[in-house]
Order: C-alpha cells, then structure tokens, then sequence
C-alpha cells in the first residue's frame, strides 16, 4: 500500500502565505525522506486559510525544492479553466521535472458561486467535465501531423492524470476512462464504498492504466500519546466548525476543550465530515491505517494532517511513516 500527502498549505493565525507556503516544501522535502509516494496540493479560492490557490505555481515551488518525490494537484478543478491551459501549465512542470509531475482533476469550483463570477466561469461548466478531461487527455497525446491545436509544452508528454471525486460520479468517470481514482473520503465520506465498488466493477484499462488504483483520503494526527493527538485535532475540528459558522478566518490554534468551542450542531456535522480520521498514538494510528486499509481495500492512502505547529507536523508524519512500513 503507497502512503501520500495532500497538504492543505493552511495559513496559520500570525502568519503570512509565505510562512505557509514554505512550511509545506519543508514538509515535502520531509515526506521525500521519509518515502512517501506523492506530494499533492489542491486549488480552492478565496479562502483566507488556504495559500495554495495558484496551483500549478505551488506545484513548481515544491517541485523545485525536492528531487525524487513526485508532485502534483490533488487537485485542479477543471470546470475553473481550459484546458488547453492546464495542459499548457502541467506540460510545463513536466518538461521541468519529468517523471514526477501527478494532474489530479476535480468537478467541484472550490470556491464559493460569488468566487465563481469573480473567476468568469459558469456554474454549467461543470456539466463539461466529462469532456473537459478528454480533451486534456488529447493534449498530452502524441501530436498527430497537421494537429491544428497543441499544448506547448505538453503534446507526447502523457502527463498522468487523476480523477478525484466524493460522489459515485467521478468513479463512474474515472472508470470508463481507465484513470486513477482518488476519493476525498477526509471530508466528504458519505458514498466512499459505493463508489470504490463502481469504479473497481465498472474499471476499463487504458494507455494510462491497466488495473483499478484507488486512493482514499484519509486524516492522520499522531503523536506520542492519544491525549496529545487528539488536543492537535482541535485545529481541524475548529476550523470545520467556522465553515459551518461561513468564518473565514485563519487556521486556529489547538485548544484545550473542544467541546466548549462548538454547539451540538455544529459537533455534529464537523464529526461526520470528520469521521475518517485516524487520531492517537503509534500503536492507535497503526490500528487505525490498518482498518482503513481493510475496509476499503486501498492501494494507496491520501494522508491529510493539518497540525498548526510545523515541528509537530513535521513529527507526526514522522510517526505516520513507520507505522505504516509496519503494515
């Protein structure tokens, strides 16, 4: 089972996006070292949170920075852009480090439908997805003689694309195109079985891939002691509490008394999107990635821990890795 890393490049309170953005190629050069398969980070925008809204630039910094580890977009949402330009973008990162750059592809705006307008996109992009992706496909196919269109850089280069999804639509999707299917099982959890079970029933092989490879995202907070991981969790419990709030602020500090900080609404709901989380110890993670990794049958895990402190993250990733070499 491969082990991976979306990084969520939280801006924390006190902080400025450069300490995020810099935190996180600390965190990617870490996870090389440690052996993690990939490194992803995800496009939303108008978030005050989140520093990683310039994907593909992100994308270059990280890469830049590491040597062996492979990059990507967990993901871009595509109904947001062309995508002869994404072509263009991820052709680029290709050709500047080839052999690691991932293209993971969302439905979703990632954003708000005020954001949306400020994009200059239509709601109805999204009904393109379908055929969005395969024109992305026929971009970084061979280029044919007299092609009218290319993607300079990107034609030949067979960038590896993704689908990413927390419906059974996407695995319907990356089925029939014989892709990679990554489930967003860390917020999003409801239909993470039916999908798998589609996706793996109705998978077609491809150029790209000649088996089903399903990834699940999954959270992971360890630390030394139960007690210590689950006080780090706080950070993330508050912040889906403010989202349910419409706050957007900034990535708050871990908290002694979670249960002091949200109603009984918004526990529930936070929980429930929550409720794919592995929080603890050594010995509690490496029973949690054991359950999941049973349940769902996943050949790889999308690791997703948003701790405030960087050292903290740094070392809960640390644990995370050895546990799992254990599995």
């Amino acid at each position: 089972m491969k082990l991976s890393i979306l990084d969520l490049v939280f801006i924390n309170q006190n902080t400025r996006p450069q300490a995020a953005l810099h935190d996180s190629l600390r965190l990617a050069q870490r996870a090389e070292e440690l052996g993690y398969t990939r490194f992803w980070v995800a496009e939303h925008h108008n978030s005050a949170s989140i520093a990683s809204a310039a994907t593909s630039v992100v994308i270059g910094f990280l890469a830049s920075g590491t040597k062996t580890i492979r990059v990507g977009a967990g993901g871009i949402m595509l109904p947001n852009h062309s995508p002869l330009v994404i072509a263009e973008q991820f052709g680029t990162l290709e050709s500047l480090y080839p052999g690691r750059i991932d293209l993971g592809l969302g439905r979703a705006p990632g954003t708000d439908q005020k954001t949306l307008r400020a994009l200059r996109r239509d709601p109805m992009n999204a009904e393109n997805f379908p055929r969005d992706v395969q024109e992305l496909q026929y971009y970084f196919d061979d280029v044919v003689e007299r092609q009218a269109i290319q993607a300079v850089p990107g034609g030949g280069l067979h960038v590896p694309l993704w689908i990413l999804g927390s419906s059974t639509f996407g695995a319907q999707l990356a089925a029939a195109l014989g892709l990679p299917y990554a489930f967003a099982s860390h917020f999003a959890p409801d239909s993470l079985f039916d999908a798998i079970r589609i996706y793996r029933q109705n998978f077609k092989p491809s150029k790209q891939l000649q088996k089903p490879h399903v990834a699940v995202g999954v959270n992971v907070i360890a630390a030394d002691t139960d007690p210590q991981a689950r006080y780090l969790f706080t950070s993330m419990q508050q912040s889906f509490a403010n989202h349910h709030r419409a706050e957007r602020g900034l990535f708050p500090p871990p908290i002694d008394d979670i249960e002091s900080y949200w109603s009984p609404p918004e526990k529930m709901m936070a929980s429930s999107m929550l409720r794919y989380s592995v929080v603890g110890s050594p010995d509690t993670v490496r029973a949690g990635l054991r359950r999941v990794r049973e349940e769902t049958g996943a050949d790889e895990l999308i690791t997703v821990g948003s701790i405030y402190d960087i050292e903290t993250r740094l070392k809960s990733f640390e644990i995370i890795a050895e546990v799992a070499s254990g599995l």
